[in-house]
């Protein structure tokens, strides 16, 4: 006779499991038509993180703590910007170059909108495309020394759609524990297993490199030229030297390191001398030393012409807009024929950095970059100083947790070549006696 009390079937399964999820998420069926769903998964304010938002800002306001976040800029934000009314030396921006608000990018992004209008009105690969494009994108190759580039509307997503269709599932990607967001973000979308290593860890990566480099197809290495959030370099010649060992791609984002760093502010690469074409994938973006919008992929012709068909990024979206093509061409023309905005950018880091140092702040691992981090290790404290550096006229951004570790919330100075000295010997000063002085 067979067994009437058989083994549970699949069917049966599902709705084990299916009902087991339903009382652990508070779901309860009343009917069909009516399921007694909790509001947090079809309400928005219902949202536990749009609630824990509220919360912090309720914290803020019981602190009697300004908002720091969404602060309007009223002119361009230069060395110095206008909030409220009240001017403020300004630290808060990536306005490298001092390239926004210049009057020959400003005149070229006016003549493009006349010739072309404001918008490209379509994708590049549809009817989107303008002379505008490849004289940019020549531009940016020859910068970067590479045979060819693509530009895309935002460099965010330039990261995002780029990575997430040159990998798939079967790859490998290893990044650094302090890599941009968007990157993270193209690696998700990728599907391929992500490996994060600690902070310019180039012994622990050939240790993963050499157990598991022959588990997958392809395998990405990806570093920033400069890193954003502390100002400090890779070894670029040590990650070209394992990526050749392992036979991997090897990919730079050049975000805060193209028009800052190298004799001609041609990035990374030319900071160390390299061969350009040693590394497969640079990445940069327009919106910092080049006073525009949009991102950019560089490398050799075939990487270029598959990415210009298919991405989904740019096949998908409009083309970058005129005036926005054009400012940024103008200032990477500028920046070759004004050799001294970079070196007197160069001198301001320098002295803001040395000032600092002098003063007994703890500047983490920022050398000879733009960007100088002052590490305060508490969000409290942070918010508090950036507050009270805000009410005597310098305007610069704090950085809390979750955005980084508790122990490392900081404030971020990002400086300028219109920067002056009286301003940075003004501002290291002010941050020190502040620090120092009573809560």
């Amino acid at each position: 006779m067979a067994n009437l009390v058989g083994p549970q079937s699949d069917s049966d399964k599902r709705k084990s499991v299916k009902a087991a999820l339903a009382k652990k998420l508070g779901f309860s069926k009343k009917s069909d038509t009516d399921p007694n769903v909790p509001p947090r998964y079809y309400r928005f304010d219902e949202y536990p993180e749009y609630k824990a938002i509220k919360q912090k800002q309720q914290i803020a306001d019981k602190l009697h703590i300004r908002n720091p976040f969404f602060n309007v800029h009223e002119q361009v934000a230069n060395e110095d910007t206008v909030i409220e009314g009240r001017h403020l030396v300004n630290y808060a921006g990536y306005n490298y170059l001092g390239m926004s608000g210049d009057p020959t990018v400003n005149k070229a992004a006016m003549d493009a909108i006349e010739r072309y209008g404001t918008s490209v009105s379509a994708s590049r690969i549809m009817a989107g495309e303008k002379p505008l494009h490849r004289e940019l994108e020549a531009a940016l190759a020859d910068l970067c020394g590479v045979d060819d580039c693509h530009v895309f509307v935002g460099g965010f997503g330039t990261n995002v759609t780029t990575i997430g269709h040159l990998f798939g599932p079967k790859d490998l990607i290893i990044h650094d524990a302090l890599i941009h967001n968007s990157i993270l973000q193209g690696c998700i979308l990728s599907g391929a297993r992500r490996i994060m290593l600690p902070h310019n860890d180039y012994n622990a990566m050939e240790k993963i490199l050499g157990k598991e480099r022959m588990d997958y197809e392809r395998v990405l290495i990806v570093t920033e030229g400069v890193y954003g959030m502390d100002g400090d370099i890779p070894d670029l010649a040590r990650l070209i030297e394992i990526k050749r060992r392992f036979k991997t791609f090897l990919m730079v984002d050049e975000a805060h390191s193209m028009g800052v760093i190298g004799v001609q502010g041609k990035g990374i690469g030319q900071h160390f001398g390299i061969d350009p074409k040693e590394v497969d994938i640079w990445m940069g973006t327009l919106s910092k030393s080049f006073a525009s919008c949009g991102g950019y992929i560089a490398g050799e012709r075939a990487l270029i012409e598959y990415l210009k068909y298919t991405v989904p990024g740019s096949v998908y979206s409009v083309g970058i807009s005129p005036p926005n093509a054009a400012a940024a061409l103008a200032a990477i023309e500028l920046m070759l024929a004004e050799p001294e905005r970079l070196e007197r950018l160069r001198k301001r880091s320098g002295l803001f950095l040395d000032l600092a140092k002098a003063e007994g702040l703890n500047t983490g691992l920022s050398g000879n970059t733009p960007i100088v981090p002052v590490i305060i290790g508490s969000s409290l404290q942070t918010v508090r100083l950036a507050e009270a550096l805000f009410d005597r006229g310098i305007n610069v951004q704090a950085i809390l947790h979750p955005g980084v570790e508790e122990k490392a919330t900081r404030l971020r100075f990002f400086l300028s070549c219109r920067h002056t000295e009286e301003q940075i010997r003004a501002t290291v000063s002010t941050v020190a006696e502040l620090y120092r002085s009573p809560s």
